[in-house]
């Protein structure tokens, strides 16, 4: 019998995995994106060793990515009242020693690329412009509407579309997204003098805000400011020219000391977005459709495991998939509820706590007052002096 026919839709983070490991286990997915081409949006992704793990499965697409390996992590307060490196952690470096895999950065729009053009290499269809509009379930298939008129049938469906997924809204109505009260300034840089050699990702703590910066290579670095103001739209995309002038100029993070004033006065692209999150999800599926990644449990960044989670989703389906449907050929409904079920029982719980303990680092770093700032600023230190820490820290 010919292999099941799989519509993946979303070509951003996880969706061409999906796509790429079905492939491989012999089915015939098809990947669509809503977009006409990979998208520019968004400035860089830390990969970590569990979203690692899932991604070595296909041979050569770590390489092809190429990510900037991180050596360890750093940790700064910029307030006056304790100007100070609060602590470095060696994790990336010891985790890398002891698995092969550790934590590397790379521009998300450079990583939507390699993983489509790899995607395509392994002979994987891509269709952009093709918007999701409708799903209707005939029982034993799915008939997939994009807005463009387009129709297509397949065995099953993976949404893999995000934040504001239309696998989502389709399956379960439209749910809105909850604001985190935090936004962020985010920017690309220049390597400065400061930072070059470090190879690490930083963490950045001041009274009322929070600053991450990661390195993409040895001469860039990318770096996002959280800080409690009025909602602000997510669509990771730049700011106009006058407003991102106004801010190198004039904010106070231009005068920040350790290199990142200089980040700021240089940054060559600024984006400014709110931090969101949706409501627990009792299940991911529906019939022969199911959501991952962020469809299914979208996170805030504050623990950088949304990719890394969805990942986690794409190697439990797929070996889920090789368990009970070997062959790789049209899996009836019974076994699609067996697959999906036993997904979400794993990865539900999992990925909800992630969810929780990503907002409340947020919480925990964008803290206001010198009082609970040094108390925030004394925590760092102690996680760095204490490996065993760095679970709380890290969320895996």
């Amino acid at each position: 019998m010919a292999p099941a026919r799989v519509g993946v839709i979303g070509a951003g983070v996880s969706g061409p995995a999906m796509a790429m490991f079905l492939q491989q286990k012999g089915y015939a997915p098809v990947l669509y994106e809503r977009l006409d081409a990979p998208s520019d949006a968004g400035l860089g992704i830390g990969i970590q060793n569990n979203g690692q793990a899932v991604l070595r499965r296909i041979p050569g697409l770590l390489e092809h990515i190429a990510g900037y390996e991180a050596d360890e992590f750093h940790f700064y307060s910029v307030m006056p009242e304790d100007t100070a490196l609060l602590g470095v952690s060696d994790h990336p470096r010891r985790l890398r020693a002891a698995t092969g895999l550790g934590t590397m950065g790379v521009r998300r729009p450079a990583l939507h690329a390699r993983l489509v053009e790899f995607a395509q290499r392994l002979g994987v269809p891509v269709k952009f412009g093709h918007k999701l509009e409708g799903l209707e379930d005939k029982g034993d298939s799915v008939e997939v509407a994009f807005a463009n008129g387009v129709k297509e049938t397949f065995d099953f469906v993976v949404g893999c579309d995000g934040l504001h997924s239309n696998t989502r809204a389709c399956l379960f109505g439209e749910t809105p997204a909850d604001y985190t009260g935090l936004s962020q300034w985010g920017g690309l840089s220049p390597t400065p003098e400061f930072w070059k050699g470090k190879r690490a990702p930083a963490d950045i703590f001041d009274n009322g805000s929070h600053m991450i910066l990661v390195p993409m290579s040895d001469d860039e670095m990318v770096w996002a400011i959280s800080q409690r103001e009025p909602e602000a739209k997510e669509d990771w995309r730049s700011i106009d020219q006058e407003t991102a002038d106004e801010f190198k100029k004039n904010s106070r993070f231009s005068e920040w000391p350790f290199g990142i004033g200089e980040l700021v006065k240089s940054s060559i692209k600024i984006i400014r977005y709110g931090i969101y999150d949706r409501p627990e999800l009792e299940t991911w599926f529906k019939g022969r459709v199911i959501l991952i990644g962020d469809a299914a449990h979208p996170t805030s960044p504050h623990l950088g495991q949304g990719a890394n989670q969805a990942y986690e989703d794409v190697g439990l389906l797929i070996d889920l998939l090789e368990k009970h449907n070997p062959s790789a050929e049209a899996p009836s409904s019974e076994t699609l509820t067996t697959v999906f079920s036993e997904l979400v029982q794993v990865r539900l719980p999992r990925t909800a706590e992630l969810v929780r303990q990503a907002r409340k680092q947020g919480e925990m770093r964008v803290v206001s007052g010198v009082d609970a700032c040094i108390k925030r600023n004394n925590f760092y230190r102690e996680m760095c002096a204490d490996p065993a820490k760095l679970k709380e820290r890290f969320g895996i």
